[in-house]
């Protein structure tokens, strides 16, 4: 079953070309991951630094192999430390609702 990703970053006016050039990476190695099938942004617009990706992905395992890859947790660690807050997941999947 298809999974969909939401990813929360704030990211401050002062966040520097390193961070976006990192995010940038992260992308790319994604949409490079088997079970990866698409990704968009998206921008707050009340919140202007705030940025959403919602990823979708063949399953939760394969969500979970890419969020275990320890390239990608090295990037994550090396954005979270440079805009000093953790990045926010959620894990959304299809189905009845409750």
């Amino acid at each position: 079953m298809a999974v969909k990703i939401l990813i929360r970053r704030s990211l401050p006016d002062e966040a520097d070309a390193l961070v976006h050039e990192l995010l940038r990476e992260l992308r790319m190695l994604a949409m490079k991951q088997e079970g990866y099938i698409s990704g968009e942004t998206l921008r707050r617009l009340d919140s202007p630094g705030e940025i959403l990706v919602i990823s979708t992905w063949r399953s939760a395992e394969a969500w979970q192999r890419w969020f275990q890859n320890p390239v990608r947790r090295e990037l994550q660690e090396k954005i979270d430390r440079r805009l000093g807050r953790p990045t926010e997941y959620a894990v959304y999947g299809y189905g009845p609702a409750a």
